[in-house]
């Protein structure tokens, strides 16, 4: 997986994460540098590690299916990515505020990250080394993360959904390039 890739991965991976953030420091009369710094390396941490969950899990499954593993990859991301657009076209719902325990930050951490981990299933089907990938995704969210809270409470919940939507469209070219590599 090339370097351009890889960031154009990290930063797809990130944008749900994003969209949330945006939500909790649009909710905020003012967020504070080290606050949103503070919920970044949550969901940061969290959405690095999970795709180094599913690659585990996919490497354990990859001997079963390598003959057809291009078109796992490629059916888990576009899946992804639809259910992301879809996501991004949907009403917006309530966003967590980043005063809320720390459990609850990170729970909800995880679930923008799950699909990170589908993204670690995938590359262990196209046998792709995974710890670039995880670290880049990680800082990706950490930095989008930390951004979206301090810019949140000017560019509202509108940019959040529009950049998963573009998210959403980045996991189907990624699948879609997965698939065309593959059957040439």
């Amino acid at each position: 997986m090339s370097l351009v890739a890889i960031l154009i991965l990290a930063f797809a991976m990130s944008t749900d994460a994003f969209a949330v953030a945006i939500a909790m420091g649009a909710r905020r009369h003012h967020v504070r540098f080290k606050d949103a710094l503070k919920v970044g390396l949550l969901f940061g941490v969290i959405e690095g590690v999970t795709p180094l969950v599913g690659w585990a899990l996919g490497s354990i499954a990859a001997s079963y299916v390598e003959s057809w593993d291009h078109w796992v990859a490629f059916v888990l991301l576009c899946g992804l990515g639809v259910r992301m657009i879809h996501e991004g076209l949907s009403p917006p719902e309530d966003a967590e505020d980043s005063n809320r325990p720390l459990w609850l930050l990170a729970l909800t951490g995880f679930a923008t990250s799950i699909d990170a981990m589908v993204v670690g299933v995938s590359l262990a089907f196209t046998a792709t080394h995974i710890v670039w990938p995880a670290l880049a995704i990680g800082l990706a969210t950490l930095t989008m993360v930390t951004l979206g809270m301090l810019v949140g409470r000017r560019i509202g919940a509108l940019a959040g959904k529009r950049a998963e939507i573009f998210g959403g469209l980045v996991l189907i070219a990624v699948g879609c390039v997965t698939l065309w590599e593959h059957m040439q």
